[in-house]
């Protein structure tokens, strides 16, 4: 019975303290429509025992645990025995106290304190009555109770064992001794005999005490239930999904989202989607919806869920750099507001592998080719395990060339290293995505939402159609053109351009897609000769602000076609442009001070820019004809979300055309294939080395049982039908000996495989294998007279191979830019194939009998481009001295960061090329954004481009660290045109950066 009441006593105390709170969020079920939860029954006893021992886990030593706690006070016999306990001694410690002071007093009164003799007596009273109570029958008492007293005769008979030890000493001495024992009492506190009680009651709940056989039996089994709740705990912490109701997710995400996306509820498609069985278990989903349906949010949420609930990395894979920067910037605040890391992998961003964090997660935000290099280095380093979500957008772009091949190795090699890493796919509808379903082992969802209704049209000649697949021509009569032509406007217009587009603008927005860069700036400039006055009204003052801040990226300079047609609300939009160009036009397109964009293809695979109308000025890109699923991604566009009712698509058609026509805007979609064959099989050697050089496989079976979790493999059938794709394997390894990439060794057992160190440098730095050789042999010779008084051998030897047949060069510009080097520059450039004499004779136009090597010449030629713009810094005067497009020589920059990045890590790993890591570091630092040095800081902010950077630093912002503590509405009123919402995503881009910086503060 004694243990019965300790229990239910015990038990009260703790149901005072008890941390619901915690307990319930660790012992919920998972709930699979986000909503609220009941305790699972088996839970239950879980929670009643973990709820006692959490209490006193939870307490610190100065809580008051026992506060308003007077059970043991319910005998009156025992509190009766107490007072006339300490009555008794505070009486005999008085007299004795007053007695020895008296005495002191004599001897030492300059060392005694005034009021010591009160001190002492309180001091003294906890031990003298304890030594009284430890003959008084307390059997009565809990068991657990019992400790106690057993602790006071413990203390009594120590204390009587240091007494008898003592040995006499002179009377001075003992006089010494009696003060320093007072002067030690005097630091002490007293505690009360409440104090005492309470402390002890909770060292006996916290552990209990071994009083009996029975008693130490019926603790043993408690604490073996505490031990196996305490692994359910753990075990059901870990696979929990479910904080709060946002799906999963507390409602601070759904706050947020709110806050900074300006998102209050989902659409029916996104709740259904969340709330699938397949996601809720955390299997691989593929889901397909048109463009514009809202898919990239869904994505957010469980990226969001995984990062928050399960403590996991997560990777999100996006096609394109601008994407990259764009997501960067959008998630950074989410971020800083739930405590994780968002880290960019984008041109020469990125670090391999990427930093282990104690503390916090981090979400990688990166483009096809660098998220396959960074899933390598999680593997080289056996971190797969803490990667629990990848996330692929555009999915579709597993047939897109080498691209595609990338995407699928970086899947293929995380499905096979990780069994708990979730993929989860977007993509267009597509023909075959059975197949995709069976290579990522993925459910798939399709649904054909569109926040915005879209109407197909066709034009031919005057007469527009609508697209109806119902009818046996697939066209239907909508409407005849009635728009008033004069002969000259039919003759420069025959395609009615103008009529089209003046029936939106400018009070709705209109994008033209044209089949060339030239067709764009040709297009846009017709539309602006025949639009009328009140066009130039229109928002005038925020054209002229978007005027000068184009002059101002410009250094000064602005394209003579945007400045004649922004005034009119109009603008081109292609590759030709520079970054800053594009981000300044989008921005102003957003925000309704453009009306209309001509725009090239990339502009409907990149940034979301939505329109009332899309016009279709041709079914080609260059001279190849439309796939559906580009006709798809730009007639996507048409429609804005909360703005428009509809969304319109016209494609101009020419009689030749129409056939083909039908098929483009009536077929099925097309089907997505394996590019590891593409290009001679270059994705299959890449996959091939990488496998041997990351020991995955070591041996040809080995290779076969990886290749059979493939999308190749899945479609063999189609792809490899001249030989199977064993032969393809063999000839693979082959070809990698040959090049002196692996090596293979013969025993009993079989041929092991293993990578060289040429090998090795060449997957780490992510080099083409056909130039990893030549690349090489560049180094090497590098080395043997390596210019250090000028960039421009480094700057040669990391100019992209890819690039050279991109440009032809001009002879006269090239000899007198040659010209214009050092002779040390000179002597170099002869060294490395290309002598004045040379270039002097190609710029004469005579024939040379025998061309010194076209690639090292036309390599050279690039390099001077690069080594101009290092110099002077202004992209638009060396584009125009080497008569080539800003546009082009900011993409020619951007690849060559990118590759001095790959070249730098190709020599980490080869020690004979050991110099060249300083020489390279600082050299990418400089190409990657190609400004004066004090900028580079500002510029490497996601979102920040020169022109801003410069604003910033005039206006005191110069360094990283003082864009992190920047007040944003402070920031904003200090630069011109900086918005606050802009304002808001450049300081949390800032911080992030910071914090990811890898010896920043967590």
């Amino acid at each position: 019975m004694n243990g019965e009441k300790q229990e239910l006593r015990i038990k009260r105390v703790f149901s005072r303290k008890r941390p619901r709170d915690v307990l319930r969020t660790h012992l919920t079920p998972v709930n699979k429509r986000g909503g609220g939860s009941q305790q699972c029954p088996s839970n239950r006893r879980l929670s009643s025992i973990m709820a006692d021992v959490k209490a006193v886990e939870y307490c610190s030593d100065s809580e008051d645990l026992f506060g308003g706690y007077d059970s043991i006070l319910e005998d009156s016999s025992l509190l009766a025995k107490l007072d006339d306990v300490e009555q008794n001694e505070r009486q005999s410690d008085l007299q004795s106290a007053a007695h020895t002071d008296a005495v002191d007093q004599q001897d030492f009164t300059s060392l005694r304190p005034s009021n010591e003799g009160n001190q002492t007596c309180e001091d003294l009273l906890t031990d003298s009555i304890l030594d009284d109570l430890r003959n008084e029958p307390l059997e009565d008492l809990p068991a657990s109770q019992l400790q106690f007293q057993e602790q006071v005769n413990e203390n009594v008979k120590r204390s009587r064992l240091q007494e008898g030890n003592k040995t006499s000493t002179p009377d001075r001495t003992e006089r010494e001794r009696n003060i320093e024992d007072k002067t030690k009492r005097q630091s002490k506190v007293r505690r009360s005999m409440t104090d005492h009680l309470k402390r002890t009651m909770l060292c006996n709940a916290a552990a209990p005490s071994n009083v009996s056989r029975t008693v130490v039996l019926k603790e043993a089994v408690v604490s073996e239930e505490i031990s196996v709740a305490m692994q359910a705990m753990e075990t059901v912490s870990a696979e929990t999904t479910d904080l709060g109701p946002f799906f999963g997710l507390p409602t601070k995400v759904k706050d947020l989202m709110y806050k900074l996306r300006g998102i209050k509820s989902l659409y029916n498609w996104q709740e259904t989607c969340l709330n699938l069985g397949c996601v809720q278990q955390r299997k691989n989903l593929i889901y397909s919806l048109p463009t514009s349906g809202g898919k990239t949010l869904v994505a957010e949420i469980l990226i969001l869920r995984e990062l928050l609930c399960r403590k996991k990395d997560c990777l999100f894979i996006l096609p394109y750099i601008s994407l990259v920067q764009e997501k960067v910037r959008g998630l950074a605040g989410f971020g800083l507001e739930l405590d994780f890391m968002v880290e960019e992998y984008a041109g020469s961003k990125g670090k391999f592998p990427p930093v282990k964090r104690r503390s916090k997660s981090s979400l990688y935000i990166a483009t096809i080719e660098k998220a396959h290099s960074l899933v390598n280095s999680l593997i080289e380093t056996n971190r797969m395990e803490n990667l629990g979500l990848v996330v692929v957008d555009e999915l579709h772009m597993l047939g897109d060339g080498s691209r595609g091949a990338f995407i699928e190795m970086t899947l293929a090699k995380v499905l096979y290293m990780s069994k708990t890493t979730q993929i989860i796919g977007m993509s267009a509808t597509l023909g075959n995505i059975r197949d995709l379903q069976t290579f990522l082992r993925a459910e798939n969802y399709t649904n054909d939402f569109r926040p915005v209704q879209l109407k197909e049209y066709v034009k031919l000649k005057d007469t527009i159609y609508e697209v109806d697949p119902k009818e046996e021509e697939c066209f239907k009569f909508s409407r005849a053109l009635n728009f008033k032509y004069s002969s000259g406007m039919q003759r420069i217009d025959p395609d009615h351009i103008i009529a089209l587009v003046t029936e939106v603008i400018p009070t709705h927005s209109c994008l033209v897609f044209c089949p060339t860069k030239k067709n764009c700036e040709n297009v846009v400039g017709m539309i602006c000769k025949y639009l009328k006055e009140e066009f130039l009204q229109h928002r005038k003052t925020e054209k002229t602000v978007l005027l000068r801040e184009l002059r101002d990226s410009g250094n000064g300079s602005v394209c003579p076609v945007l400045r004649k047609t922004v005034p009119y609300g109009l603008a081109y939009h292609h590759s030709g442009l520079t970054t800053e160009e594009r981000k300044l036009i989008e921005e102003a397109y957003s925000s309704g001070v453009l009306c209309l964009l001509t725009c090239t293809s990339t502009l409907a695979a990149g940034i979301n820019l939505p329109a009332r109308r899309v016009i279709l000025r041709s079914p080609y890109v260059a001279t190849d004809f439309l796939k559906r699923s580009q006709y798809k991604q730009m007639v996507g566009r048409a429609g804005r979300a909360g703005i428009d009712s509809v969304g319109e698509s016209i494609l101009i058609l020419q009689d030749k055309d129409r056939d083909m026509a039908k098929t483009l805007v009536c077929a099925p979609m097309e089907s997505c294939y394996s590019n590891l064959m593409h290009d001679d099989g270059k994705g299959i050697l890449s996959l091939l080395l990488s496998l041997i050089g990351l020991n995955i496989t070591t041996s040809l079976d080995h290779m076969r049982e990886f290749l059979c979790g493939t999308l190749l493999y899945v479609q063999q059938k189609q792809l490899c039908v001249e030989r199977s794709l064993w032969e393809v394997v063999q000839q693979g390894v082959d070809l990698l000996k040959e090049k002196n990439l692996i090596t293979v060794t013969s025993d009993e057992h079989g041929q092991t495989l293993q990578v060289t160190k040429l090998g090795k440098a060449t997957y780490k730095g992510s080099v083409d294998l056909t130039y990893s050789d030549i690349l090489y042999k560049d180094l090497s010779k590098g080395l043997e007279g390596l210019l250090l008084n000028s960039y421009l051998h480094l700057v040669y030897l990391v100019t992209p191979y890819d690039m050279i047949l991109q440009c032809k060069p001009d002879w006269m510009v090239y000899f007198r830019q040659f010209t214009l080097l050092s002779a040390a520059e000179q002597k170099m450039s002869a060294a490395l194939g290309v002598p004045e004499s040379f270039v002097a004779r190609k710029a004469a136009g005579q024939t040379v009998k025998k061309d010194s090597n076209m690639v090292v010449v036309s390599r050279m030629y690039l390099a001077l481009v690069l080594f101009s713009l290092l110099k002077e810094t202004n992209l638009w005067s060396v584009a125009d001295r080497f008569q080539l497009s800003r546009g082009f020589v900011q993409a020619l920059l951007s690849s060559s960061s990118a590759f001095c990045s790959c070249v730098l890590h190709f020599t980490e790993e080869l020690e004979e090329f050991w110099p060249f890591k300083a020489l390279l570091t600082e050299l990418m630092r400089r190409l990657s954004y190609c400004v004066k040095a004090e900028l580079i800081p500002l510029m490497e902010v996601a979102g920040v481009m020169e022109s801003r950077a410069k604003q910033l630093y005039n206006a005191g912002y110069k360094t990283l660290n003082h864009l992190a503590n920047a007040d944003p509405a402070v920031l904003s009123d200090s630069i011109e045109k900086l918005y606050r919402k802009q304002a808001n995503l450049i300081v949390a881009s800032a911080k992030m950066m910071y914090l990811c910086v890898p010896d920043a503060p967590e």
